[in-house]
């Protein structure tokens, strides 16, 4: 099954055309268009029904977010012996995270071309998720500031405005500003450490790179990866001057380190509390303001259609 987002910011109707006339004379294919959100959940969930073998999925994070929760079922009944279809993703979105971080070429095309070449090799693994109660994660989610950021790129793409590479770093340079005198907080509890009191913003990812600005990488948690358990950075400021050398130190790709910042790059659990509810997003979509929630990993959970992992 090829599950298309058709206004995902990448996609075209002659690009969507293309790729679908490559992977027709290939394979058996059925092609489904998102006309909603939770669109992409329900088509996955399908599939999985009709034991499809692969899901390919062209749009951006959000749509492969919803795809491997459909594929999948809730991470509370989840039985990892059932049989799932595999996962591939064609780039369609702005940031394509997660194809990225795979291994996946960015141009659609040539990321059609390559998951024919894997296909036909029945080049498979299997990788670790995270996940809340309720819902998996495939790359990053976080409290506070990266979710405001979010919250605000989407309010911009709802008004008409493209989700540009320069528009994410102006929305997160102004967002940084207004937060910061902000009494907004939250602590962080992780089984076995002291527990974190007065954070400002955490990020919880599954792999790393944590995001990409442009071509550029982005690690907030170097050695994390789909075959570790999850990333934690957690700052307990917002303030420019201290956050100035760790910006410069992640856009520079050194190892992320401040007086003010926690970071451990491989736990099973963490949890965040805040008095007041807080912006959370997850894989790039903003998902709703929360006063508690607890994100866990679960290992080879889910079988994608990649190159093999590097080293």
């Amino acid at each position: 099954m090829l599950i298309v987002n058709p206004f995902a910011t990448a996609t075209s109707p002659a690009g969507r055309d293309a790729l679908v006339h490559t992977l027709s004379a290939h394979f058996d294919l059925d092609v489904e268009l998102t006309t909603h959100r939770g669109h992409a959940f329900e088509l996955a969930a399908r599939a999985a029904a009709e034991d499809f073998d692969t899901v390919i999925v062209h749009g951006g994070d959000g749509s492969v977010n919803e795809a491997t929760n459909g594929l999948l079922d809730p991470p509370g009944t989840s039985d990892p012996s059932r049989h799932r279809p595999a996962l591939a993703v064609i780039p369609g979105g702005s940031a394509n995270v997660f194809a990225r971080t795979l291994g996946i070429d960015p141009d659609p095309l040539l990321a059609t071309r390559q998951i024919i070449e894997l296909l036909d090799a029945g080049a498979s693994r299997r990788i670790g998720l995270g996940h809340t109660d309720d819902r998996w994660f495939l790359f990053n989610t976080g409290m506070g500031m990266d979710a405001v950021v979010v919250h605000a790129m989407e309010d911009k793409r709802h008004a008409g405005k493209a989700a540009t590479p320069a528009r994410y770093l102006w929305t997160t340079v102004t967002s940084f500003l207004k937060q910061a005198g902000s009494s907004a907080t939250f602590d962080v509890e992780i089984p076995g450490r002291d527990r974190i009191v007065g954070a400002r913003f955490g990020f919880v990812s599954n792999t790393s790179p944590w995001t990409y600005l442009g071509p550029r990488e982005i690690r907030t948690n170097p050695t994390t990866g789909f075959d570790t358990g999850l990333g934690v950075f957690v700052a307990t400021s917002t303030g420019v001057l201290r956050n100035l050398p760790l910006a410069t130190r992640l856009l520079t790709q050194a190892d992320p380190k401040a007086h003010h910042l926690f970071r451990d790059d491989d736990v099973d659990e963490v949890r965040f509390i805040a008095e007041a509810p807080i912006d959370v997003q997850m894989d790039g979509d903003y998902i709703g303001a929360f006063r508690d929630i607890r994100f866990r990993h679960r290992r080879d959970a889910l079988g994608v259609i990649a190159p093999p992992a590097t080293a």
